[in-house]
């Protein structure tokens, strides 16, 4: 059932924005452009309305901010223009508090806590007022539903902004001095979201009906309170959490990783955290404008360097090499291709890969209605792949352009946590909080079953484990080398391109990031060509579309390659760990420092 939630949204909006009514002695009417808090909030259906517009604020893409996150990232060169030419400040490291991206994540975290606070107080002050079990149920529903999104809100200003110390403004402004508030502490914004959450996960249900998938639910505010104690290194708190969220709602992981990253298969039984989307409607409006129901990021087009388009956030050159050297199990039927003349041999890449990125001799899966990717797109300027992640690749050229002709507009789902990545922080929480070999055991338990779904070689000693007759690595892990290979392989392989600006808070939370960029800044590159085979019969040459890293003194060395040149000198712990408190605010709020 697709996009039935944003249908409700968009007809619930449009009610909402026209509740302008008269009655037969209007002269005594309160001008009814004029809503107020007393006016408005009567009954269940304007907790609900109230409720469309907090959601609405949520999934606003300056919230998640993915292409700017991802830039400021180690996973993406990020440049609207050829190689070498930069000019991306997120990736340069050299965005300050006038920068654009954190102006409009600060802006659109608070829009949407003002919005949650309105149906938090409007349902504190309605409770008790119904008149009928149902409604009062519903009522403290909603307000479970308002208060994840503000606490949700909250914790990612508290993991994106100024070391934590953010304002906290936990009711409707009256006005005055009440639009203004001084910054609070870290800790006081972590005990507050936490109490919100913890409200969240006692009230909210486990599960939704088909018609309203895509609300928040109880499994989602357990999962953002493990990662809340994950990232205060609080090991044994966020693998309870974790595990519960395991255990205790039903998720499993999807058969196809693939189900994760396109229009197919949204809202599946891995999501725990999805924002929804929708092209149905408002085709008319300005892909920018705040009314669209569908992600106005245009990720397709302006960030993932899809073919022909601009290279806005392209996968890096050490993930790529990662995604060439995902190893597939051989002993797993799903990597067996059967030619047309009935021979058989392996899959070239891994199905996480061919799921994830486009790679050129990627003959196994089509891309953009060409069976195989390097007869589909033009790798050249030293493009050696495009993200199939937030694409529509699935569809094919013409069909994707059917669906907003001209408009940089996509109809894909966010999916800010699923299983997966659940799985994952599980086994760090292991790791880090448990003994060297339980905490080594379990980890390696979940981490090869995130593997194992994408008919991956799996780790560990030959034999060994929950699927002892798969292929494994034959590698005996300790504490530190798990952990290593958590961070720099199975993290960006499986959770690449996603979620809330993870890997930013990772890198910091590791206390690696600047160690990080001076490590890759090292490493050099030349590429191969690669011809292919086109569907019409013809053969073209895709230059130096298959990336190689080599020694510094290779002769080889091809200097538009070099990545991270400028991040590893420029970047400050200080001022680029987290993003600055933006001079909007500064200039506006004459408590912020008081």
């Amino acid at each position: 059932m697709k996009k039935v939630f944003n249908l409700k949204i968009t007809l619930v909006l449009a009610l909402f924005l026209t509740l302008v009514g008269c009655k037969e002695d209007f002269l005594e009417e309160t001008n009814p452009n004029n809503l107020s808090t007393g006016s408005f909030w009567k009954n269940v259906l304007d907790l609900e309305q109230g409720l469309v517009a907090a959601y609405k604020g949520m999934s606003s893409p300056h919230n998640v901010n993915l292409v700017n996150e991802l830039s400021r990232s180690d996973l993406a060169w990020s440049s609207g223009w050829q190689r070498p030419n930069n000019n991306n400040e997120y990736y340069l490291q050299t965005f300050n508090n006038a920068s654009g991206a954190p102006i409009n994540k600060w802006a659109a975290l608070y829009r949407t806590i003002f919005r949650a606070n309105q149906v938090i107080e409007a349902a504190e002050n309605l409770m008790g007022t119904h008149g009928n079990e149902e409604d009062e149920e519903r009522a403290l529903v909603i307000s479970a539903e308002a208060r994840f999104i503000r606490g949700y809100s909250y914790f990612m200003l508290h993991n994106s902004f100024n070391q934590g110390s953010v304002t906290l403004i936990t009711g409707v402004s009256k006005g005055g001095s009440e639009f203004y508030q001084p910054l609070s502490s870290a800790e006081e914004i972590r005990n507050f979201y936490i109490q919100d959450l913890e409200f969240a996960a006692e009230n909210l249900p486990s599960t939704w009906n088909d018609v309203q998938q895509g609300r928040v639910t109880a499994g989602a505010a357990v999962a953002v309170l493990g990662q809340s104690e994950l990232y205060a290194g609080n090991y044994d708190q966020a693998a309870t959490y974790f595990k519960s969220v395991i255990d205790d709602f039903g998720y499993a992981l999807t058969p196809d990783i693939g189900s994760n990253f396109t229009t197919r298969d949204e809202l599946n039984e891995e999501s725990i955290l999805e924002l929804t989307y929708s092209t149905d409607f408002k085709n008319e409006l300005n892909p920018w404008d705040s009314r669209d129901v569908a992600s106005t990021s245009g990720y397709q087009k302006l960030f993932t360097g899809a073919p022909g388009q601009w290279f806005g956030a392209v996968c890096a050159n050490w993930l790529i090499l990662e995604y060439r050297n995902d190893t597939p199990d051989f002993s797993d039927p799903r990597n067996i291709i059967r030619e047309d003349d009935g021979s058989e041999r392996f899959r070239k890449f891994s199905l996480r890969t061919s799921a994830s990125v486009a790679l050129v001799d990627d003959d196994d899966t089509e891309y953009y209605g060409s069976p195989r990717t390097g007869q589909a797109a033009n790798f050249n300027v030293k493009m050696t792949a495009f993200w199939r992640k937030h694409t529509n690749w699935d569809l094919g050229f013409d069909r994707e352009e059917a669906i907003s002709p001209g408009k940089v507009r996509t109809g894909i789902n966010e999916r800010l946590i699923r299983l997966a990545e659940i799985y994952l922080q599980y086994a760090e929480a292991v790791i880090k909080g448990g003994t060297d070999e339980s905490g080594v055991e379990e980890a390696m338990l979940y981490i090869n079953k995130v593997r194992r779904r994408s008919a991956v070689q799996l780790l560990g000693p030959n034999g060994s484990g929950e699927f002892p007759g798969n292929d494994h690595d034959n590698v005996v892990y300790t504490a530190q080398s798990l952990m290593e290979h958590l961070m720099f392989k199975e993290y960006p392989l499986e959770l690449s391109a996603e979620g809330d600006g993870n890997r930013n808070i990772d890198l910091r939370r590791w206390g690696i990031k600047a160690e990080r960029f001076r490590e890759l800044a090292m490493r050099r590159y030349y590429g191969d060509h690669y011809e292919v085979t086109k569907e019409d019969g013809d053969t073209v040459t895709r230059w130096e579309s298959i990336v190689n890293e080599t020694t510094p003194d290779d002769p080889l060395v091809n200097d538009a390659w070099n990545e991270f040149q400028e991040a590893s000198v420029n970047y400050n712990e200080a001022s680029h760990a987290y993003w600055p408190i933006p001079n909007s605010e500064i200039i506006t709020n004459p408590e912020l420092y008081n």
